[in-house]
């Protein structure tokens, strides 16, 4: 029997990479007042976006639609479509961090959720200038090596550090 995510809960497939990329340079804003200000209720806003992006991609999240209405078509002016499902994957890592980081400032310590919140701002900083996905990187390892099923991203089989014209000549 063949389980499906009712329609509102559904990640967009494919996905803007420029939005994508805009959305990163969000979270690395709001992670950078996390760290400065280090106040659970700081973290709980970067995991509750993370949250609300893993559900249903950009249709919830406050950052995700101003990347998708405003950044990307105003500011980049461009569209690259790639897979939907490594995305997912990289935002649920997100929310692991950004949920971590919350934990950890809720048990009052806050140098720890500091430096996950670093480490989260790295990733993000990756994929915001280089589109460098660490996130869709995992999602290709873990796919080649079978821990994630083909089925879960045809599309996504061949994720490598190659363009996205050779990895269709592949």
């Amino acid at each position: 029997m063949s389980r499906s995510l009712p329609s509102f809960l559904t990640f967009p497939n494919p996905v803007n990479d420029y939005a994508a990329r805009s959305t990163a340079g969000l979270v690395i804003l709001l992670a950078i007042v996390a760290i400065v200000v280090d106040h659970p209720v700081v973290y709980a806003l970067l995991a509750l976006g993370f949250l609300l992006r893993v559900m249903a991609g950009p249709r919830y999240s406050p950052f995700g639609q101003l990347s998708v209405r405003v950044i990307a078509p105003k500011i980049w002016r461009k569209t690259k479509l790639v897979p939907g499902p490594p995305k997912r994957f990289a935002q649920t890592i997100g929310l692991a961090f950004s949920g971590s980081a919350l934990i950890l400032s809720l048990l009052g310590l806050g140098l720890a959720a500091q430096i996950v919140v670093g480490a989260l701002i790295v990733a993000a900083a990756l994929e915001f200038a280089f589109g460098l996905c660490l996130g869709c990187i995992a999602f290709g390892f873990l796919q080649r090596h079978g821990v994630i099923p083909e089925t879960v991203c045809e599309a996504c089989n061949n994720l490598s550090w190659r363009t996205p014209a050779e990895q269709t000549a592949a």
